[in-house]
């Protein structure tokens, strides 16, 4: 069995060619997005959008700002914020839109009502 020190050693050599591949792989996968980011067209501009659609089976990121005839782009319409209509009993909040939270659920599993945890105004 081998003991505590000789454990060490090997994770100290494991680390140090962990670091060394990280170090090798780092120059041919930044090259490699480069490549990809010229064959695509994706500039530096692109990725910090960071939006992401779909358009007929390709990816492309959502042009953020005005259209070619100048005009405001609709989707730089800020969410909106929409108030919480139930409260949880350790302080989480649901709009009562989408899914049911887990939190929610759980309590209605257990005989609970949304009513119980309506927010009152």
């Amino acid at each position: 069995m081998s003991n505590l020190i000789e454990i060490q050693n090997q994770i100290e050599k494991l680390q140090k060619q962990a670091t060394e591949i990280k170090t090798r792989e780092f120059a041919i996968t930044v090259q490699d997005i480069l490549a990809k980011m010229q064959a695509f067209g994706i500039t530096l501009k692109d990725l910090q959008v960071g939006k992401v659609r779909s358009t007929k089976g390709k990816a492309k990121v959502a042009k953020v700002g005005k259209t070619a005839s100048g005009k405001a782009n609709k989707r730089e319409k800020p969410a909106s914020v929409v108030a919480a209509k139930y409260r949880g009993p350790n302080g989480e909040t649901w709009s009562g839109r989408g899914l049911t939270p887990r939190w929610l659920a759980a309590l209605l599993a257990q005989g609970k009502t949304k009513d119980d945890f309506a927010v009152q105004n």
